[in-house]
């Protein structure tokens, strides 16, 4: 072979090559190329400041069939980390507000700057009353009230059927968006409220609150469409009750 017959040679098998499909490794992949880069898990972005987003504690699925996983991510990932960046974004341009405890804030509106006021309303409010509702319902614990709740309960309500009934009927009926709580009022006593929006209970002058229900519609519109009261009857499967029982003592030794 001489020199030309020997490069017209080698000329082809490369063209060959070039031409001939890759082959191909394991999972599809074209063996010789470099695995695409994954994409990074889609986590909330911290916020600097005072404020941070309290990790879920559970899987977003570990509500499940109740609540939906897409709506638990959505819900703390994306809404409540909002909250608390735009909580840190009021409390940067009046420092003194991280210094102070949330609940006295939210229960002293009047006292905050003017031109954040709105902001923290909204948005530490949001932070609370979230903050809340992520514990409240921690799987596990107790199905129905116990002890001193209980009987506060009956003393309130008769039982617990009907504060479900009453807690129902206010979130049904709020307007928009909005909360429904069962708070502990200036007196001690338990009390059945609803409230605009991110507004809480302590604004309203309650100690605080027992538990809470979202009825904004990213609670679970995903699910549930416009069929709040679907969601509302399906909302009590997922209450722990040890923890309501934990919020109500704390709120008894509230002076």
């Amino acid at each position: 072979m001489n020199r030309r017959d020997h490069l017209k040679l080698m000329l082809s098998a490369a063209a060959a090559a070039t031409l001939a499909p890759f082959a191909v490794g394991p999972a599809g992949q074209a063996l010789g190329q470099t695995k695409p880069p994954e994409k990074p898990a889609d986590k909330p972005a911290a916020a600097a400041g005072p404020y941070t987003l309290p990790p879920l504690g559970y899987g977003y699925d570990a509500l499940e069939p109740h609540v939906d996983a897409e709506t638990m991510k959505l819900h703390h990932d994306k809404h409540h980390a909002t909250y608390v960046a735009n909580a840190n974004a009021a409390a940067a341009k009046h420092p003194e507000l991280g210094q102070k405890p949330i609940e006295t804030i939210l229960a002293d509106l009047a006292s905050v700057p003017e031109d954040v006021r709105t902001a923290v309303r909204n948005n530490l409010g949001g932070h609370w009353n979230h903050s809340l509702f992520w514990d409240l319902m921690t799987p596990g614990g107790a199905k129905e009230p116990t002890g001193k709740l209980k009987a506060a309960i009956a003393e309130a309500f008769g039982d617990a059927g009907a504060l479900k009934e009453k807690v129902n009927a206010a979130a049904a009926t709020r307007f928009g968006s909005g909360w429904a709580w069962l708070a502990v009022d200036k007196a001690g006593k338990l009390a059945v409220v609803s409230t605009p929006n991110q507004d809480t209970p302590l604004a309203d002058g309650h100690r605080g609150a027992v538990l809470g229900v979202d009825v904004w519609e990213h609670a679970y519109y995903l699910k549930y469409q416009n069929r709040r009261a679907d969601y509302l009857k399906a909302w009590w499967n997922v209450v722990n009750w040890d923890k309501a029982a934990a919020n109500y003592e704390k709120l008894l030794a509230k002076a």
